[in-house]
């Protein structure tokens, strides 16, 4: 078993790496698994900048507030993830970034049907599903009550049954949840000082962290 630790919604914040590599020397963590908006609508050069000098395997996906040029720089500091499965350690980890449609129009979202399309094909039952945006219903909901997460994902997890589903994208809807032998973590938004440690290879278990900064 390894653990990892896991940050998501980072949203440009430089104050987000000091502790992070801290929690990973502190806790002499094996990897980092990182879920997206690394930046803020940009600058895309800023994500490779983050991801270098942890010492430990990085993977990632890009957010749906990434543009898209971002995973070129993702893909030189990091194992990227996006639209890959990627045989790990602890088994394989299906990667897949961005979001379903919001209301916000940000840069990286793209249609329901796109995301099942992609997503499906690299699944194997049992895999680590490490994504920016959650499944519809799980670990989901906004603060004005609506359910965001998608329903591309979902069915890939309904048909799949991944060991864990990795996810950010809905700050406040941090949380462990295990539903039909699959453990679904949102470690909420690395700018509020939130993350996850997460123990990977048998039984996923995850221990979420607040108040980092």
């Amino acid at each position: 078993m390894q653990r990892f630790l896991v940050i998501s919604d980072i949203h440009r914040r430089d104050r987000v790496k000091v502790w992070a590599l801290r929690l990973v020397g502190e806790r002499k963590l094996d990897g980092v698994i990182v879920l997206g908006d690394i930046t803020h609508f940009g600058p895309a050069q800023w994500s490779e900048e983050f991801l270098r000098g942890f010492n430990v395997p990085v993977y990632a996906v890009p957010g749906n507030c990434d543009p898209p040029g971002t995973m070129v720089h993702i893909a030189r500091a990091a194992t990227l993830l996006h639209g890959r499965r990627v045989e790990t350690p602890v088994g394989a980890m299906v990667g897949y970034g961005g979001s379903n449609p919001t209301i916000f129009d940000t840069p990286f979202e793209m249609p329901e049907e796109q995301i099942l399309r992609e997503l499906r094909p690299l699944m194997v039952r049992g895999a680590i599903l490490v994504v920016h945006c959650p499944p519809y219903g799980i670990n989901d909901v906004t603060f004005s009550g609506l359910n965001a997460g998608s329903k591309a994902v979902l069915q890939v997890v309904q048909e799949f049954q991944p060991k864990a589903v990795l996810s950010g994208h809905i700050h406040e809807a941090a949380g462990v949840i295990e539903q039909d032998g699959t453990v679904f973590i949102n470690p909420g938004a690395a700018k509020d000082g939130r993350a996850a440690i997460v123990t990977l290879g048998g039984h996923p278990q995850a221990e979420l962290l607040e108040c980092l900064e």
